[in-house]
C-alpha cells in the first residue's frame, strides 16, 4: 500500500538490479523489501549486513542527490559520536529505467524496533536514552547552527502546520484541548544555544534487545537494552529540547522523571521537549490513519502521554 500520494513504487527485483549496478558483488544476495518500515524510504535489507534505503516520494533528482550525500556525512558524524551502534554509509547509488532517483546504501543494524508502550516502563532504556543524548549534544558542532524550517528551530514557524492538523485531525483527536495546549506551547521561549541532535527520536528508529515483556511488568527475565539508532542522516544543531521528544514517543510518567534528572533538564527545556513532541505527533494521527496505522497509534499514544502531563497546562 502506498503510504504517500507522490509514491514512487518499488519492487525487489528493481532493487536488486540498482544495488548490483553499484556493487556487482552483491549479485546473488537474499534481498527484500521491509513493506512496514519507514515513512520517507523503501528499506530494503541486503542479506546480513546491509541495507538500501530508496526515496517513497517523488523530487528533483539533483536535489535528492545532495540531500542523500549530506545524509551521508551526517550518519558518519553520528556514528562517531553515539554510544550505540548506528548505521554506517555505505555510498549513494544512481538512478535506473525502473527507479528514477538516487537511493543510498548502508550498514544494517541488528535489533528490534521499539513501540511506543513496549519498554515505556523499563529505567534501564530511560537511562541509555539519557546517556545517548548527553553523548550528542557533547559532539562538536563547530561553527554549525539550526538552518531551516523544520522541527529544532522556533516553534511559532509550525503554526500553520499545526493548524492544518488540527483541522484534519477534528474527527479524530480532541482538537480543542490540543489546540490550547499548543497555544501555550508555541510561546516558550528559548535559552539554551543549539547543540547536536538526532532529530527524529521515535520508538521505530531506536533499536532494543531483551525480554521486554517480562522487564515491563515484574522486572523478571532479561532487561531490554538500547541497541542500535536509526534514521541518523538528521544529525546536526538544532534546539537541544528537539531529542527529549522521546520522554513522551517512548515512556511512562515515573521514567520520564528518569530520564530528564539525569539529563538535568530545566523546566523551559523539558516544557519545549514536550512542544516539540506536540508539534511531530499531531502530524501523524491523520497522516497514517489509513495507510501506516503503527505511526497513527504512535501519535495517539504521545499526544495521550502529554494531555495527562502537566508539563504543558
Amino acid at each position: 500500500m502506498s503510504v504517500h500520494e507522490d509514491e514512487i513504487p518499488l519492487t525487489a527485483e528493481v532493487a536488486a538490479e540498482r544495488v548490483v549496478a553499484l556493487r556487482p558483488d552483491l549479485a546473488g544476495c537474499r534481498l527484500r523489501i521491509l513493506p512496514e518500515v519507514g515513512t520517507t524510504s523503501h528499506i530494503v535489507r541486503i542479506g546480513d549486513s546491509l541495507a538500501a534505503r530508496f526515496p517513497r516520494r517523488r523530487a528533483e533528482m539533483e536535489q535528492v542527490r545532495r540531500v542523500l550525500e549530506r545524509e551521508q556525512r551526517a550518519m558518519t558524524e553520528f556514528a562517531r559520536a553515539s554510544p550505540v551502534r548506528a548505521p554506517v554509509p555505505e555510498g549513494v547509488g544512481d538512478p535506473g529505467p525502473e527507479f528514477p532517483l538516487p537511493w543510498s546504501l548502508q550498514t544494517w543494524v541488528p535489533g528490534t524496533p521499539a513501540t511506543p508502550r513496549g519498554v515505556e516502563r523499563c529505567a534501564t532504556i530511560a537511562h541509555q536514552l539519557a546517556t545517548l543524548i548527553g553523548a550528542l549534544r557533547d559532539a562538536d558542532p563547530g561553527e554549525r547552527r539550526f538552518s531551516g524550517g523544520g522541527r529544532g528551530g522556533r516553534l511559532t514557524d509550525h503554526d500553520d502546520w499545526v493548524a492544518h492538523c488540527l483541522h484534519r485531525s477534528e474527527h479524530l483527536l480532541p482538537v480543542d484541548g490540543l489546540r490550547r495546549m499548543w497555544e501555550r506551547a508555541r510561546c516558550l521561549p528559548r535559552e539554551d544555544p543549539d547543540a547536536l541532535c538526532h532529530g527524529d527520536l521515535i520508538p521505530a528508529n531506536l533499536l532494543v534487545d531483551g525480554d521486554v515483556a517480562a522487564d515491563a511488568l515484574d522486572g523478571t527475565g532479561t532487561a531490554p537494552r538500547l541497541v542500535g539508532v536509526l534514521d541518523t542522516g538528521g544529525f546536526g544543531p538544532a534546539d537541544p529540547a528537539l531529542d527529549l521528544v522521546v520522554a513522551w514517543h517512548l515512556l511512562d510518567t515515573e521514567r520520564r522523571s528518569v530520564l530528564r534528572e539525569q539529563l538535568q533538564a530545566s523546566d523551559l527545556q523539558w516544557a519545549r521537549g514536550a512542544a516539540w513532541a506536540l508539534e511531530q505527533a499531531l502530524g501523524l494521527v491523520w497522516y497514517y490513519e489509513s495507510t501506516l496505522p503503527a505511526m497513527a497509534d504512535l501519535g495517539r499514544t504521545t499526544l495521550g502521554r502529554l494531555l495527562e502531563d502537566p508539563v504543558l497546562a
